[in-house]
């Protein structure tokens, strides 16, 4: 799970429950509009409105200035969203926006009397529900008065981003002392391009597979060998997002603070949201491309130790189910897996929701309460129904429960994914969840096929998860270490007790304390004769982990 690049999952924090709205008869009649200031250029996309009460808008601006308006389900603020697909929409001539766009948790006309704050999004990339693109068009934020047969606003589409430069070219608030980090790192993270001849027959186009190789430092003036990890990000990364993790590596391993390997950063983001590295029927063969052809080439291009016990995945959230699905598919290539906080690994507690259960339903239990999806100190504050049909109204593509049909469903008739819920209702289609279960869970898998895997497999999953995970990932840790144990396997599960999905790797006032336990575990199973650091931090573990 967690939002790709990092930030979009620390967004979680600003999304509360969602009020009930009363039904306001007394609403405008002229219809909300948007349009392209003429001389612009057409343009076509996924239009997003995001409505939030005035109040709430300036409590929580910045200085004052409610400089944007958005709600997503993976943090964002009380309103309401309004969505609806824009084939051409051309400079100068107003699009009404009415009743038959979606909208969630009501449409406009059944908003209650007020005043809000108004923006308008033209997602030209399709791509807001993996985290936006520069190539969006949005109208300022506006404020209304709805009610009293008001008129509702033009809402002109005429702010664009700035597109992302290289990303070397820091900001210019950046301080100084950063700076000079990546500036001593740049010469030791070598950007990562290749084209996959797998993924671009089954695609028919040229794909890339992308990402960084941080080299250690003294790696260039020796001719020494080293373990090499491979890292991946959660939902919501990409690459650039891994640039900035593989300077901190650099940095982390010239300051001593991490041991000397070569690590490779894996950029795992795709338009359908993230592939995982799983072969799919729908995001094509990216195992094969991932074991075939890119670590191939990586031990062929660099001083790798070449050998299955000194090639190590891990990944966080996502990117942690990435890591434990390569370790388990993959056995005799990978040395050992470090997954955090992973996406579930048991689909019968599929982030709280078991797939399997007679009338399964992801919204609700059997006793018709509902199912939470995301938590705070303790506290709910989105249900799996919130962040799904918030998802449905920003689009069809991309969205976190979308990516996981993408990676898991079979193929439709139509060349789609077979969704796994109805959207309405949250009901679960058995037929789905059973090729889910027999392809890609991790815990059926393993107690099938354990008698083959346990020869390659057997003490090389070393998960990690705080029992108070955000996502409530922690349900499926479990699930999967029981199915473990039950076959006998030896198991390395931790669960950090009180520790959220953000916070897991925080040990005292150190925030990167995990990244560091992780790596030498990793350079102490390359290199058993190693010592590891006196001051090396240590996990508070749950009793019996």
């Amino acid at each position: 799970m967690s939002k790709p690049s990092f930030h979009h999952a620390l967004m979680v924090v600003l999304l509360c429950a969602l009020p009930v709205m009363q039904v306001s008869a007394n609403q405008a009649v002229t219809p909300l509009r948007v349009e392209l200031p003429a001389g612009s250029t057409a343009a076509s996309g996924r239009l997003l409105i995001n409505l939030q009460p005035a109040e709430l808008a300036e409590k929580n601006a910045r200085d004052g200035v409610v400089r944007s308006v958005a709600m997503s389900p993976f943090g964002g603020i009380t309103g309401t969203l309004i969505g609806m697909d824009v084939d051409w929409l051309a400079p100068g001539q107003p699009l009404a926006v009415d009743d038959a766009a979606q909208s969630y948790p009501v449409a406009l006309s059944a908003l209650p009397a007020g005043e809000y704050y108004i923006q308008a999004v033209l997602d030209t990339a399709r791509d807001n529900n993996y985290g936006g693109s520069s190539d969006d068009i949005a109208s300022k934020p506006v404020k209304i008065t709805l009610g009293g047969g008001r008129d509702l606003p033009l809402l002109v589409l005429d702010q664009r981003s700035p597109a992302p430069g290289d990303v070397w070219d820091l900001p210019a608030e950046m301080p100084e002392a950063v700076r000079a980090q990546y500036a001593a790192a740049k010469p030791h993270v070598v950007e990562l391009d290749q084209i996959s001849g797998k993924l671009s027959a089954f695609w028919g186009r040229p794909i890339h597979m992308r990402g960084w190789v941080v080299l250690p430092p003294g790696y260039e003036t020796s001719t020494a060998r080293y373990p090499v990890a491979y890292w991946t990000h959660g939902f919501g990364g990409d690459v650039r997002h891994a640039f900035h993790t593989a300077v901190s590596y650099w940095n982390g391993m010239a300051k001593g603070g991490l041991p000397p390997m070569i690590w490779v950063m894996l950029d795992e983001s795709s338009a359908t949201g993230t592939h995982e590295f799983a072969d799919s029927v729908n995001n094509g063969p990216w195992g094969a491309a991932l074991t075939e052809e890119l670590i191939p080439k990586i031990d062929r291009d660099y001083r790798t130790d070449g050998t299955a016990a000194s090639r190590f995945v891990t990944g966080h959230s996502s990117g942690g189910w990435a890591a434990l699905w390569l370790q388990v598919r993959y056995p005799k290539l990978f040395g050992g897996s470090w997954p955090t906080a992973p996406d579930s690994g048991d689909f019968r507690d599929f982030t709280g929701a078991d797939l399997y259960a007679p009338n399964a339903n992801v919204y609700r239990r059997a006793d018709r309460t509902s199912i939470p999806l995301v938590r705070m100190n303790g506290k709910v504050v989105a249900s799996f129904e919130q962040f799904a049909k918030i998802e449905a109204v920003t689009g069809p593509y991309g969205g976190q429960m979308a990516s996981f049909e993408w990676v898991f469903s079979p193929r439709g008739a139509d060349g789609r994914p077979l969704p796994l819920f109805d959207r309405r209702t949250g009901a679960v289609d058995p037929a789905v969840a059973s090729y889910w279960r027999d392809h890609y869970d991790i815990s059926h898998i393993i107690t099938r096929d354990w008698n083959t895997l346990k020869p390659d497999l057997d003490g090389k999953i070393h998960l990690i998860i705080g029992t108070a995970d955000t996502f409530y990932l922690d349900g499926g840790a479990r699930r999967l270490e029981a199915a473990m144990r039950a076959v006998g396997a030896k198991t390395g599960f931790r669960f950090v007790p009180g520790r959220s999905h953000f916070d897991l790797g925080t040990v005292g006032e150190d925030r990167r304390a995990l990244t560091r336990i992780i790596a030498w575990e990793m350079y102490k199973t390359a290199r058993p004769e190693a010592q590891l650091p006196a001051n090396l931090p240590v996990l508070e573990l749950e009793p019996g982990h």
